[in-house]
């Protein structure tokens, strides 16, 4: 379990395509300064396994279902990305709960600049508009934010200096391509309201 709260930027070392999956190797001084074989990191959202590492990097496996539901497949070489370890018990939670487990890949749509704070507009699909709501949590690429208008195809978030500044969403232009996960809260309200019943069997009316 992660809090969305990012403790590093780090970059992409290599990408190496192996079949339908493939193998990742990271920089992040920080998360790997005390991680070990079989430890979670999250990168750009995404939860990792590592398998190996060094003094400032790490390499994980990526199989084919994470390729297909993130944007991993479309990084480069030297490209930054967000750098958060799991949460520890006892741990103050900053963010929200965020799984690392991506829902989808989302795309920007319009960027508007105040004086002190950004605006992202974000698309938003008919899968996940129900999840999504004014003023509730979202992780994009990892990075924990509140919803700060949302409309039935698109969703916008309201970035502080320091978000811009210790993310990569400080980078993003229209036409970016990043990687959403929805509150697990909303998930499995939505999932209880499909099947008609409540947490302990009770159908709902």
């Amino acid at each position: 379990m992660f809090t969305g709260l990012i403790e590093e930027l780090g970059a992409i070392v290599r990408w190496e395509a192996v079949g339908d999956a493939g193998r990742l190797t990271v920089r992040g001084p920080l998360v790997v300064s005390d991680a070990a074989h079989g430890d979670s990191i999250s990168v750009n959202g995404v939860c990792l396994t590592v398998v190996e590492q060094g003094d400032d990097w790490f390499t994980a496996d990526v199989m084919g279902q994470t390729l297909a539901m993130s944007t991993i497949g479309r990084w480069a070489e030297g490209e930054p990305v967000n750098l958060e370890r799991a949460a520890a018990v006892g741990d103050r939670l900053g963010g929200h709960i965020v799984q690392g487990h991506i829902d989808g890949t989302t795309t920007v749509l319009e960027v508007r600049q105040n004086d002190a704070w950004r605006v992202l507009r974000f698309s938003l699909d008919a899968a996940h508009a129900p999840l999504v709501v004014d003023k509730g949590s979202i992780a994009v690429d990892g990075v924990s934010l509140t919803v700060s208008a949302a409309g039935d195809d698109w969703f916008e978030v309201s970035l502080i200096p320091e978000t811009l500044a210790v993310t990569t969403l400080g980078r993003k232009e229209v036409g970016d391509a990043a990687n959403l996960e929805t509150d697990i809260l909303a998930r499995h309200v939505a999932r209880l309201v499909r099947f008609g019943a409540t947490a302990d069997g009770r159908t709902l009316s």
